[in-house]
């Protein structure tokens, strides 16, 4: 779901169809920033990639004139929809039919009080990613020229721009089939949880993108859905509490919350607040389906009761101590 993070912004991740009838959609991590007038797309939360990584889609508001549900227009695109903007239409999936109706409604309220003007420019194209937004199928190539024979020939150089900037992400970030029916063991039963969070190492302090399982006694995490041997499993016998990060020098990354284990503490963002409390809640639940109601309820004391002798002749009960 799109949710507001710290500065503002209306965020989350949808998939797009970043070269015009192509087809293909990848991942990618939208900013709505009304106080730049953009819409934004980055290969990741921006959190999560180095300090100053360009975003490599960008689309300003004025140039957009209606965003509207387009299942009908993408039979076979689940939960599409289509934002207009001059002579491109932009088709991207969400992730349910809330999250499809909640963008829909946030990119309409945005843009309907912006007026295109003509002296109104195009992002600025900080790399090549960002040119091929505006340029849809247009391809981009360079030459060398070689006189042969007093013949001038000329000949490509490099790959299709347009390809090379899809090869190297769509492994790791194209939404593929696998990512919604994982082919590790689902049918086994036990699996309560899984999807990809960002975990911070334990030495390097980096964040990185896992695929969490949580089953009924363990919650483990790979490097991708597609890997059977997890990095490492956590047992839930030694998890003491989970809950929304409170510690003060990460405050800043949104949807944060920790694993609070005997011998560590894992620290997990989600990609939303909802996805942050529903992990909260599952491995919760887990934990009190394991060791019983009557292990888990902190909360619960017995208090002796202790027998008195008759009041003296003050009227003051005694009692046994």
């Amino acid at each position: 779901m799109p949710y507001v993070d710290r500065q503002n912004r209306i965020c989350g991740f949808l998939d797009i169809e970043e070269h015009e009838n192509s087809g293909k959609f990848l991942r990618r991590y939208f900013i709505l920033d009304t106080s730049q007038n953009s819409l934004l797309w980055y290969m990741d939360n921006p959190q999560n990639l180095p300090a100053g990584s360009p975003s490599v889609g960008c689309l300003k508001l004025t140039y957009i004139s209606k965003v509207s549900d387009a299942t009908k227009l993408r039979p076979k695109a689940e939960f599409c929809f289509v934002i207009n903007a001059g002579m491109r239409k932009y088709y991207l999936q969400a992730n349910d039919q809330q999250d499809l109706v909640e963008w829909v409604n946030v990119l309409n309220k945005a843009t309907k009080i912006t007026v295109p003007k003509p002296s109104d420019q195009l992002c600025p194209a900080d790399n090549v990613n960002n040119q091929l937004e505006y340029s849809g199928s247009k391809k981009q190539i360079s030459y060398k020229t070689e006189i042969v024979g007093g013949v001038p020939i000329i000949t490509p150089t490099q790959q299709d721009i347009s390809e090379s900037a899809n090869t190297g992400d769509r492994s790791n970030l194209k939404r593929t089939q696998s990512q919604l029916t994982p082919p590790y063991r689902l049918s086994d039963g036990g699996i309560i949880k899984a999807g990809y969070c960002v975990k911070q190492g334990a030495v390097m302090k980096t964040w990185k993108r896992r695929f969490f399982i949580l089953d009924e006694n363990t919650i483990g995490y790979f490097k991708s859905d597609m890997d059977r041997d997890p990095l490492r499993m956590i047992q839930l016998r030694e998890v003491q509490k989970v809950q929304e990060c409170k510690q003060s020098d990460i405050m800043m990354r949104d949807n944060l919350f920790e694993i609070v284990t005997t011998s560590r503490t894992f620290y997990v963002q989600a990609d939303s607040p909802e996805e942050m409390h529903s992990w909260i809640r599952a491995i919760s639940g887990a934990i009190v389906a394991q060791r019983g109601p009557a292990r888990s309820a902190a909360s619960v004391f017995l208090i002796p009761i202790l027998p008195c002798l008759p009041a003296d002749a003050t009227g003051d009960p005694h009692f046994i101590l």
